[in-house]
């Protein structure tokens, strides 16, 4: 069936797809100017955890131009001695967990761009790059829809005021009209009484 030894070593690989790793990262992230961000990076490998898995963070700004290394993972974190992010970033991660996660210290606006994650784990060393669209702002904006809801809620609680006020109002001026009228009615009572003493009296006079 097989025409050669060749051929039956090489037509198994052609049959099943090579192995491969794949990285999930968050599509977009925001933080703020001169705050520290963590960079999440997870991957998932048919092979087990390799000892010469390798994990390379790369970065690129925003006006395109060519990619700038950020971090590698080779056996140990490496920091790297040179660039914008020299001093900046620090391992995050757990191998071990499938976590290769970094932390960028002090963001910039510079730091504006895309940042790549990549990882190896012989022999799966194809598959998908993780990327992150990293936005830095100088504070933290709200949106429209957080613009209505504090102004519907002020409304809310403007109107709860007011209403809370007229009723009180409506209360007191009700209480001082119950005085007004208990009064009333206890001087017209203390009338009648004395009409009527007055005229009892009279046929005792007479």
């Amino acid at each position: 069936w097989f025409s050669s030894p060749l051929t039956a070593a090489v037509l198994p690989a052609a049959l099943w797809p090579a192995a491969a790793v794949e990285v999930h990262t968050a599509k977009e992230v925001n933080a703020v100017n001169g705050t520290n961000l963590r960079l999440k990076c997870t991957f998932s490998s048919s092979s087990p955890i390799s000892q010469d898995l390798t994990v390379t963070w790369n970065f690129q700004p925003e006006d395109l131009s060519s990619h700038e290394p950020v971090f590698c993972y080779m056996k140990e974190p490496y920091e790297l001695p040179t660039g914008r992010f020299k001093e900046r970033v620090t391992w995050d991660g757990n191998i071990e967990r499938n976590d290769a996660s970094i932390v960028i210290w002090n963001l910039q606006p510079t730091d504006n761009g895309t940042f790549t994650c990549q990882v190896k784990n012989p022999p799966d060393v194809y598959g998908t790059i993780g990327e992150v669209r990293l936005r830095v702002v100088q504070k933290v904006q709200f949106s429209e829809i957080h613009f209505l809801a504090v102004a519907i809620g002020s409304a809310c609680v403007l109107m709860i005021i007011v209403v809370t006020v007229v009723i009180i109002c409506r209360h007191r001026r009700k209480k001082a009209q119950e005085k007004v009228e208990a009064a009333d009615t206890e001087l017209r009572e203390k009338e009648n009484l004395k009409v009527r003493e007055e005229r009892e009296a009279r046929p005792l006079e007479d």
